[in-house]
């Protein structure tokens, strides 16, 4: 079996991301810790962790990536016809604690959202990197939500409930046209799925996902803060 870098947590570095292995896929380091200069680096380097309680810190630079660029996003006929009734509302940033600790217990196949990502998450959303976005019902009530690092030109989508059925999806076409906006130019999702497929994400070799947060991780956004605007106004053509 490969031997993976042990990091240090005194020491503030990553083996570059294309040293990860092929099985399991993007496997690349272990250890270090949580700390806020470290997290920061791992988004810049195009690594994430992933690990459960029992396990070190397992970092990870998947191959291809799945991302979203904010102007592919994909409204499905039936989409557009729950967007029209106007269930739901988005905002940003209300509750943060209360979206990662859903995201860590509504997950029916057990979490990596442990209680040390919680605080540590946390502190980068006390620092403005890591965002919430809320979807309301009608009601007043939490229906779902998500949260995510935003890092220059390049938002990194880390987790996502949903309460409600449609919700998820409501939130995800809000966001897109939010950072298209607000002159974004990608949404990591990091492993493909199903669900995001269908709302317009694909897989781009990682070493393009490279290129691309090297070019856009240092440049401003067109926004002066996390408040949502855009608005659903009917079909697209």
């Amino acid at each position: 079996m490969t031997s993976l870098p042990w990091l240090d947590p005194d020491q503030l570095w990553f083996p570059p991301a294309e040293e990860a292995l092929d099985d399991p896929d993007g496997l690349l380091a272990l250890g270090g810790d949580l700390s806020t200069e470290r997290l920061i680096l791992a988004y810049r380097s195009g690594i994430f962790p992933w690990y459960s309680d029992e396990q070190p810190i397992l970092w990870w630079s998947p191959n291809p990536r799945c991302v979203l660029y904010p102007q592919d996003i994909h409204v499905s006929r039936s989409l557009r016809r729950t967007l029209n009734q106007r269930r739901f509302h988005i905002t940003a940033d209300q509750v943060f604690s209360r979206i990662i600790r859903l995201c860590a217990t509504t997950r029916s196949e057990g979490t990596w959202i442990t209680d040390d990502m919680i605080a540590s998450y946390s502190r980068l959303h006390r620092q403005g990197i890591a965002h919430s976005i809320e979807v309301w019902n009608n009601k007043g009530e939490l229906a779902g939500g998500m949260y995510g690092l935003a890092i220059g030109q390049c938002f990194f989508g880390e987790s996502m409930f949903s309460l409600e059925s449609n919700a998820s999806k409501v939130l995800m076409v809000h966001l897109a046209h939010q950072l298209q906006e607000w002159g974004y130019q990608i949404m990591d999702c990091q492993v493909e799925s199903h669900h995001l497929l269908t709302m317009g994400a694909r897989t781009i070799p990682r070493s393009e996902f490279l290129s691309i947060i090297e070019e856009y991780a240092d440049r401003k956004p067109d926004q002066p803060d996390w408040t949502f605007n855009w608005q659903w106004h009917g079909p697209e053509a």
